[in-house]
């Protein structure tokens, strides 16, 4: 999203010149989208209801709209403008048939805006402890709390930036830079949020890969990511797939356009790769203030306009509400549509169960004071109480204390510095070891980097109830800690040989409606330095103690180059983001209560030149639309640099423990993959039937002595207005030029769909592979992250990376000498490449070439292969990377 639920109303209006969208008419021409790259039309919408898992919803929500007044539907599918309501989105509501106002509501890590709820680890700390089980536990917890604070849709996750481009300022409200990790952490989020009756919303689609120049405004398009159809479906599509496959309820389209078409209204993306060829049945969304136009997006399968308003929200006005009112009474959008729009989000409603005992909302995103303004962003709004201080945190802090700390990477350790005594002799540097001075809340929207950093800035954030610091719980534990709470290397005196320094250091990134520190947004600024002067901190400790730990709080990778290879430098650990539980769970890895187990969402470069330019760099400002060219296609983090032979200083799944583990496998063929392109699919289900013919223009009337309120968005029309768009559309004179390739019949799919995902054939399990794992060590316990990559067969005709991620499983605690085994699966689509000529999911080995499933413990320590044609394994063989 784009707006921070605590904008002052000046910064309201600023951002609304300067961050957003205006009408489309009025952007200046564009630059050419380079050849090739194409935003096919895709008409019309899908409708939705055709799959049986969401049969018994759309029956109630056939029934319940076609009750709906014409207005009634207009006004479920738009918000009722940014700012007019408790939650950061707020939908209209059909009152009259018990359909309530919807609350949407920040952020993917916690309930934004709110107290009594809990700070969350990001999402790629999430990602860094590659624990599937934590993933979901997380889920479960987020979604409680949203459901206790009476919102309706979690705005989360986010996959989309995927973390292309290590500079990208929301990288870390995602789960790392490689589509399984996104996907499986996606879906495991949606599964454990929607079990409590909260919709999940996934986001952004697509390629929001970076922040500047993001947002159509008066002065300039949003910039165009263009992307090829193969490297679309193998790397950016796939989270998206698998958390509509966990039946995810909404989704977010995102700010900038795709092959030149805004995401907002990009037909091929929304109408025939969303709703067709991934079957998804629930509604879509506008990421805030990013709606561009009125019918066009309509026609291009776009449910719902949030926050409502139009893309400089001054004075009430909407692309959608009234005008959509309007739009369907002249002819312009077909009622099918519409039907089919309303239909979508009551469906989700349905499918969640919402319809049964759901909580109001109960807080505000616009104040934390009891009572306050109904309608802030309205000139004279009525006062009431507005926040009930309802605590949802119940022992949720646990889950966030255990991701946090299961996150913790061990990237060095020489000499076994780590774990520590307790009666060492520590010395602490750095000022994010402490709480920030004024209050872990001090900087709204965490707009600044200062203290302890927990979380990145923007709208992804949360408030902190508390925050336990590294300092406090490093002192609870050993008795002799000195903090030197400053980024600048203070004088100290001489240390003894045996004395240990803790070097703390960050790297912060956000939204781009903030700028921090010269970052705007994306770390445009800082690159991939450590901030504050940081990789100065570490050198001037290193040339004074004999034994320096340095621990990173980051939003992603660094260049180590300059202290890495220092010898005092022993130990480092990346903490990545961690909440609130910042400083238990970082100590219980530090002294030992813990072995680290995270390992690596991102590889780590030894100079941001090690990965190609278009990865690398962000795209800066052009005349027209800045064009941001995929020319790597499926080649970003290490599959790049696995294809041009550059080691990384720390390979994608690194992570080191206290103890070593060993990965004995064997593996064996579930289904025979006998075709090289999945079973046909399934013919669609029945979908709900509306008339179709325009209604009376009296279901859009004002009723009569409504006490209308300033800048809040209605759906009705002034009576005069309702009864001429009328007589236009039942006349049929309307002139709307369609756009090309537009059309109202209905079409039974692509073959690569067939169910919510795609084709329910690509996940059936091909191989699967029984890996053991022993822990070898004498001394400490510990959790391994089994890792399975696949790699294609020579001789194929398609180039494929050398290796990818398949599956991975953590096991629990394994105490010395204890072994347990964990099963990784190999799917079709796993085995499988996107074919562009034939439009499917294709199997390359129909001769019986082998796959080899790579078993192993990072991208670059793999131990065991397993052939699919022996079905054998082998350890000790060399590894292709």
């Amino acid at each position: 999203m784009a707006v921070g639920t605590s904008l002052p109303w000046l910064g309201l209006l600023t951002l609304a010149v300067f961050d957003s969208v205006c009408y489309a008419n009025a952007v200046l021409p564009r630059d050419a989208v380079p050849d090739g790259y194409v935003a096919a039309p895709y008409y019309p919408t899908p409708h939705g209801g055709w799959l049986a898992s969401w049969t018994d919803s759309y029956a109630k929500a056939e029934a319940l709209v076609a009750k709906m007044t014409l207005a009634e539907k207009t006004n479920i599918t738009g918000g009722v403008g940014i700012y007019m309501g408790p939650c950061v989105g707020n939908t209209g509501s059909a009152l009259r048939l018990g359909f309530p106002q919807m609350c949407l509501q920040d952020s993917a890590l916690g309930v934004a805006s709110t107290d009594n709820v809990t700070a969350f680890p990001a999402g790629i700390t999430t990602g860094a402890t590659w624990d599937k089980s934590l993933m979901y536990a997380r889920g479960v917890a987020l979604g409680q709390e949203f459901r206790g604070k009476g919102a309706h849709v979690y705005l989360g996750p986010t996959v989309g930036p995927l973390g292309r481009k290590p500079l990208g300022g929301r990288n870390w409200e995602g789960f790392g830079s490689d589509p399984v990790l996104q996907a499986v952490a996606a879906a495991e989020t949606i599964k454990g949020v929607q079990q409590q009756g909260v919709i999940a919303t996934i986001k952004h689609l697509i390629a929001n890969e970076q922040e500047m120049y993001r947002m159509y405004n008066p002065f300039q398009p949003g910039y165009s990511s263009n992307i090829d159809d193969r490297t679309l479906h193998e790397v950016y599509l796939w989270p998206f797939a698998e958390s509509i496959r966990a039946g995810v309820g909404s989704v977010m389209t995102a700010y900038n356009a795709v092959n030149g078409s805004a995401c907002s209204q990009n037909s091929y993306l929304i109408n025939g790769i969303l709703k067709d060829e991934l079957g998804f049945q629930g509604f879509v969304m506008s990421d805030w203030l990013s709606h561009i136009s009125g019918v066009g997006s309509a026609l291009a399968g776009l449910d719902m306009s949030m926050p409502g308003d139009t893309q400089i929200p001054l004075f009430g006005q909407s692309l959608w509400k009234y005008e959509l009112t309007r739009s369907v009474l002249n002819g312009s959008v077909p009622l099918d549509r519409l039907n089919d729009m309303a239909t979508r989000i009551v469906a989700a409603w349905y499918q969640l169960g919402q319809d049964k005992n759901y909580p109001p909302p109960n807080f505000s995103s616009n104040t934390h004071d009891r009572n306050g303004l109904l309608y802030p962003a309205a000139v004279l709004s009525p006062i009431g109480q507005v926040n009930w201080f309802v605590n949802v945190q119940a022992d949720h802090y646990k889950v966030a204390r255990e991701v946090a700390q299961d996150a913790i990477t061990l990237l060095k350790n020489d000499a076994s510095l780590l774990p520590l005594s307790t009666s060492r002799s520590i010395k602490v540097f750095g000022t994010d070891a402490q709480v920030n001075p004024d209050g872990p809340n001090a900087c709204g929207n965490r707009a600044c980097n200062k203290g302890t950093l927990g979380m990145g800035w923007g709208s992804g954030v949360a408030d902190y109830p508390y925050f336990d610091d590294p300092i406090t719980a490093i002192k609870k534990r050993a008795g002799d800690v000195k903090l030197y709470a400053t980024d600048t290397f203070p004088s100290v005196p001489t240390p003894n040989d045996d004395d240990v320094a803790i070097v703390f250091i960050t790297s912060d990134a956000g939204e781009n409606s903030f700028t921090v520190e010269g970052n705007h947004g994306d770390r445009d600024a800082s690159k991939l330095s450590a901030w504050h002067n940081g990789d100065t901190l570490v050198q001037k400790a290193a040339a004074k103690y004999k034994n320096v730990i340095v621990v990173v709080h980051t939003v992603g990778p660094l260049i180590l180059e300059p202290w890495i290879d220092l010898p005092s430098v022993k130990s480092v650990l990346f903490a990545h983001l961690p909440g609130q539980e910042a400083g238990e769970s970082l100590a219980n890895i530090i002294f030992g209560d813990a072995s680290p187990s995270g390992h690596l969402p991102y590889s780590i470069t030894k100079k941001s030149t090690d990965l190609p330019d278009s990865v690398a760099n962000l795209r800066g400002f052009a005349i027209g639309q800045v064009q941001d060219t995929y020319s790597e296609g499926l080649y970003i983090d290490y599959r790049y640099l696995n294809k041009v032979g550059t080691a990384p200083r720390f390979a994608f799944g690194h992570g080191l423990s206290y103890t070593n583990f060993t990965y004995d496998a064997t593996i064996a063929s579930v289904t025979k993959l006998t075709e090289p392109t999945p079973t046909p699919r399934a013919a669609k289900g029945p979908t709900p039937q509306f008339s179709t013919a325009i209604p009376p223009a009296s279901e859009a009337y004002i009723p009569k002595g409504f006490n209308v309120i300033w800048r809040y968005l209605y759906s009705w029309l002034p009576n005069g207005e309702a009864d001429a768009a009328y007589a236009v559309g039942v006349a049929g004179t309307k002139k709307y030029d369609y756009p090309a390739g537009y059309s109202t019949t209905q079409t039974a799919g692509p073959a690569a769909g067939g169910d919510q995902g795609g084709n329910p054939a690509l996940w059936d399990v091909a191989y699967e592979i029984s890996v053991t794992v022993k822990n070898t060590g004498s001394k400490f316990p510990g959790k391994a992250s089994a890792q399975a990559y696949v790699q294609f067969p020579d001789g194929i005709p398609y180039d494929t990376p050398v290796v990818q991620l398949r599956d991975f499983e953590k096991t629990a605690v394994l105490n010395p000498g204890e072994s347990v085994t964990v099963t990784l699966k190999i799917t079709r689509k796993d085995v499988s490449v996107w074919d562009t000529r034939v439009q499917n999911w294709v199997v390359p080995n129909s001769d019986g070439r082998r796959f080899t499933v790579w078993i192993g413990e990072a991208s670059d320590k793999l131990f065991t292969a397993c052939y699919t044609d022996s079905l054998t394994c082998e350890t000790g063989v060399k590894s292709p990377v």
